[in-house]
């Protein structure tokens, strides 16, 4: 079925397209007559306004572009709640992709939202996707870089200090004593997952007799996590690891599902574990997680209003690098 045009509507309401394109845009300047004769048509034609087309044709939209590593992932939900609640105050709209932590299905989304001149793109990378940013910006379409800190300064970024997360984390398992620690994550092309990894092992370098395992994942998923952690439950016992700290939230959450079926491992009497992100399911879990909280909403939030000042600034914009702290919450996962 063909959908009705401004043309259609015009002949039908036997006006102008331009007096159509003022009920539109500019109803003030009709007559009340005319604007009931056009609304007569738009209903029986069932005419619906294109606006991305008109924004094209305007070379300026008012929508932003989200690309996440993972939209199952509650942190990124957060994080672009907090990015559209903001948004909404300027009157854009977020468009949200989910690159589910592959580069191609990456490019696509920045492909499309360059096709659809995005007013910006706010995005959590898989690799490195700098030179691709820079095309973007030649294009007039500025990128934050969320959940991500960036070596390259003439970006913005918004994201915690994940160095200083990992190590938290695992000076908290040592604090309890633990010393045979594991780190579960991955992949390694994730800049989170190596970041947070480096804090770990800078933690473990204190205690002389504590040792730090990597035990790789191809995803950072709870079915992933559960791989691990059955993996680990089916160890004789004096080889496991005391102590686990997750990259993330949900691979914790699949951790203490692999170490705790069948009776197997008890956590944290045997295993104490922690994750990263403290989303609502850490809390919830059957032993509530300790995990390292990251305030979600808030990155989303500043990258939107950095992604504003750039695409709104007439004249040089200066790049911000936005670093929050990370925070300890301890629950009884870690605590014997």
């Amino acid at each position: 079925m063909v959908s009705a045009s401004v043309k259609d509507v015009a002949a039908l309401a036997r006006v102008s397209v331009g007096t159509v394109s003022n009920v539109l845009n500019r109803p003030e300047k009709v007559s009340t007559d005319v604007m009931a004769r056009v609304q007569a048509a738009i209903d029986q034609l069932g005419f619906v306004r294109n606006d991305a087309a008109r924004q094209l044709r305007a070379g300026m939209s008012h929508s932003i572009g989200l690309v996440v590593l993972d939209a199952a992932n509650p942190f990124f939900t957060d994080l672009a709640r907090g990015a559209e609640d903001r948004a909404a105050t300027e009157h854009f709209t977020v468009l949200v992709g989910n690159s589910n932590e592959d580069a191609e299905r990456e490019a696509a989304y920045l492909d499309l939202f360059e096709q659809q001149r995005v007013r910006g793109v706010l995005l959590s990378p898989v690799g490195n996707v700098i030179p691709r940013l820079e095309q973007l910006r030649r294009r007039g379409i500025p990128t934050v870089l969320v959940d991500r800190q960036t070596d390259n300064l003439s970006f913005s970024s918004v994201a915690v200090d994940d160095l200083a997360g990992g190590e938290m984390a695992v000076a908290h398992l040592l604090s309890l004593g633990r010393r045979r620690i594991a780190f579960v994550g991955g992949p390694a092309s994730i800049r989170q997952v190596t970041d947070r990894l480096s804090g770990a092992r800078k933690a473990i370098q204190a205690p002389a007799n504590a040792t730090l395992e990597v035990v790789e994942t191809d995803s950072l998923t709870v079915l992933s996590g559960r791989a691990a952690g059955e993996a680990i439950r089916h160890r004789p016992a004096a080889e496991r690891p005391d102590a686990i700290f997750a990259a993330n939230d949900l691979l914790a959450v699949g951790v203490l599902q692999g170490l705790m079926l069948m009776g197997g491992v008890q956590v944290p009497k045997e295993i104490a574990l922690i994750g990263y992100d403290d989303i609502e399911f850490a809390a919830a879990a059957v032993v509530p997680l300790s995990s390292i909280r990251q305030p979600s909403a808030l990155i989303g939030s500043t990258a939107l209003e950095l992604l504003l000042q750039e695409a709104n600034s007439e004249t040089g914009f200066e790049p911000t690098q936005v670093v929050f702290p990370p925070q300890l919450v301890v629950r009884a996962s870690t605590l014997s």
